[in-house]
């Protein structure tokens, strides 16, 4: 946590409702995203216990197992939810957007034109936290590889115990793309509203504690006549007669009172109806668990919308639509594989793939970082306080000029009076923000106790020798300079995974395109070369 964040945390103390840590919503909202609750059985990893989603406030489906022990039940549930999501998610596919690049041969040199297609948009998934993020992860990995009869039958072999419904498999590499592409920093495909909230509003409370989203939205928007803390207290620990949470845990984990009290003796009349084989009494009971499951999910899903509210009061970040072709891009790629007839994702990346995941996400935060910045005062606040920039206003310009060339080339000296004191001696690089693309300055001095730092700016200004009007910032004007590049620099090229060295694992036996990393976000990007 940064030293501006615990700033933060103490004025949301002190001042009894959360602050904001952002002028700006850094992540792309889509118009109508898809909100899902998911709820797992307890005791049994990746066992759904019901589902709540939509994209509709007032109306949403829910999806209910009566006893999650019954595979063929749980099977159907997912058949359920496949019969829900997966129109939604192809349904991007179809309207595309053209895009013509030039390849050169590297045998030939020829440059040929390369048409690609890019959705014009993509699909969005809202879910309460993390731990929902693992579960439909979960969920993913445990029904991709399964078979169904269906293909079971046009493949003539045995489709073995369980098998699931033909979407189901489906399903599972759709929902183990989104959670992989949520591992890339600025993704908005499969968003935590915990996340999303903590990243805007810093709350009086640890990070574990905003993992509750009542407690978390409690800060950011109390109701009246209480403080932040107050109404997270309450919505953490506060009961009805019955002993249960009016606020329940935002899924995928339930509470063990309700669990004992409440769903236990639900499961067990609704078994005990079975083994009677009395179809009414078992429609009965089935209908009375969905309405428990449906009282423990509803105070989530309407939290939810509470914080998609909160979210779309801030304007969006300037770079927002970079980032979000990015994620169009990961669906496109994702869209054509499933097309071409790929086998599912591999349980594990071999050694290349692994590599070039780690690098493309190493890459992309630190492209969010300095975009981040870029886009937001308190952002660029956290790097000036770290002595990685600084901003002030000029108070003088002195014209200055390179003279070993074979003409004199224009280095204006730009003084700039600052209270921040970048950590880098004279000679240090320097990137100025908000002026001309990649201008570049150098440290000259700085006299920290008359607030005054001196830059050399060193390109950017035209060929001429007067600078080009506005490439030089004018006395009075406001400016950044960073001490770190404006853009995400290009890891070293990987070997192909057939020439991985036998301390790897050895060339794999097949190699599949499902293996490859997303699309590129740019064509400059090595892993889309």
């Amino acid at each position: 946590m940064s030293l501006l964040s615990t700033l933060a945390r103490m004025e949301a103390v002190r001042d009894g409702r959360a602050v904001p840590l952002a002028t700006v919503r850094h992540r792309h909202l889509a118009d109508r995203p898809m909100v899902l609750v998911p709820l797992a059985a307890a005791g049994e990893a990746g066992a759904p216990l019901a589902v709540m989603l939509g994209q509709d406030r007032e109306s949403p489906v829910l999806l209910t197992v009566p006893q999650p022990l019954d595979r063929d039940r749980r099977f159907a549930l997912l058949a359920d939810l496949a019969a829900e999501l997966l129109p939604w998610l192809e349904g991007f596919g179809t309207e595309v957007d053209l895009l013509t690049r030039e390849v050169k041969d590297p045998a030939t040199g020829e440059k040929t034109e390369q048409v690609r297609e890019l959705c014009t948009n993509a699909p969005q998934l809202l879910v309460p936290g993390p731990a929902a993020v693992e579960f439909l992860g979960l969920l993913g990995r445990s029904t991709r590889f399964r078979r169904s009869a269906e293909t079971a039958l046009d493949e003539g072999v045995d489709p073995g115990p369980y098998p699931v419904p033909a979407r189901v498999p489906l399903l599972g590499r759709w929902l183990t793309h989104l959670r992989d592409r949520a591992q890339v920093p600025g993704s908005s495909l499969l968003l935590a509203m915990t996340d999303l909230l903590g990243r805007h509003w810093a709350t009086g409370q640890s990070r574990l504690e905003d993992q509750h989203l009542g407690a978390l939205l409690a800060w950011i928007d109390p109701p009246a006549g209480r403080t932040g803390a107050e109404a997270a207290l309450l919505a953490e620990t506060a009961r009805d007669g019955h002993g249960q949470l009016l606020c329940p845990p935002a899924g995928p984990t339930t509470d063990p009172r309700f669990d004992s009290g409440l769903l236990a003796p639900a499961i067990t009349r609704y078994d005990a109806a079975r083994k009677l084989d009395d179809a009414v009494a078992a429609q009965a009971r089935e209908a009375e668990i969905a309405a428990l499951l449906e009282a423990v999910l509803r105070p989530t899903w309407d939290r939810l919308w509470q914080g998609l509210d909160l979210l779309r009061a801030l304007p969006a970040a300037a770079h927002l639509p970079e980032r979000w072709e990015g994620d169009r891009w990961s669906y496109t790629s994702h869209r054509d594989r499933i097309a071409a007839g790929e086998p599912p994702q591999p349980v594990r990346d071999d050694a290349v793939t692994a590599a070039r995941k780690l690098a493309q996400r190493e890459r992309e935060q630190t492209r969010l970082d300095i975009q981040e910045a870029l886009d937001d005062p308190l952002a660029m606040a956290e790097h000036r306080l770290a002595g990685e920039a600084l901003a002030g206003r000029v108070v003088a310009v002195e014209a200055a000029y390179d003279e070993t060339g074979r003409s004199p080339k224009p280095r204006p000296l730009v003084t700039v009076r600052t209270s921040d004191r970048p950590h880098g001696d004279p000679g240090r690089e320097l990137y100025r923000a908000g002026g001309p693309t990649a201008q570049k300055a150098e440290l000259v001095s700085a006299d920290p106790a008359a607030g005054l730092v001196t830059v050399r700016l060193l390109n950017g200004m035209g060929r001429r020798k007067e600078p080009e009007p506005g490439s030089v910032p004018e006395p009075g004007e406001q400016v950044c300079f960073t001490l770190f590049e404006l853009t995400a620099r290009q890891s070293a090229p990987l070997p192909e995974p057939e020439d991985t060295p036998w301390t790897h694992g050895g060339p794999p036996v097949t190699r599949t395109a499902t293996a490859q990393p997303d699309l590129p976000t740019a064509p400059a990007d090595e892993e889309g070369a």
